[in-house]
């Protein structure tokens, strides 16, 4: 079974810059991978995704703000963001693109006013 480690979340004021980090247990090469959020009261919410050939998306909310990428040596997914808001507030979570069925444990993102 996949085990996912997020990590580099922390407390920010808003406008500042966080980068997370996710290493997967497993080989990704070829997998399509992806950054999702859950903030509380809400369901998890995919914000990027990135191809095996390193094409980003991102949803309209984090776009020109958040930036996917990843190294596939290192089996690790980052997330770098930047610019943010009291509405990036939430735990931050990777998977795949179908989502593999075991989940990290999240790195809490909180951004104070």
């Amino acid at each position: 079974q996949v085990q996912l480690v997020e990590s580099g979340g922390g407390l920010v004021q808003v406008g500042g810059s966080l980068r997370l980090s996710c290493t997967v247990s497993g080989n990704i090469n070829g997998v399509y991978m992806g950054w999702y959020r859950q903030a509380p009261g809400h369901q998890r919410e995919l914000v990027a995704d990135i191809t095996s050939s390193g094409t980003p998306t991102y949803a309209w909310a984090v776009k020109g703000r958040f930036t996917i990428s990843r190294d596939d040596a290192e089996r690790t997914v980052y997330l770098h963001m930047d610019s943010l808001l009291p509405e990036d507030t939430a735990v931050y979570y990777c998977n795949r693109i179908p989502q593999w069925s075991s989940w990290g444990q999240g790195t809490q993102v909180t951004i104070s006013s």
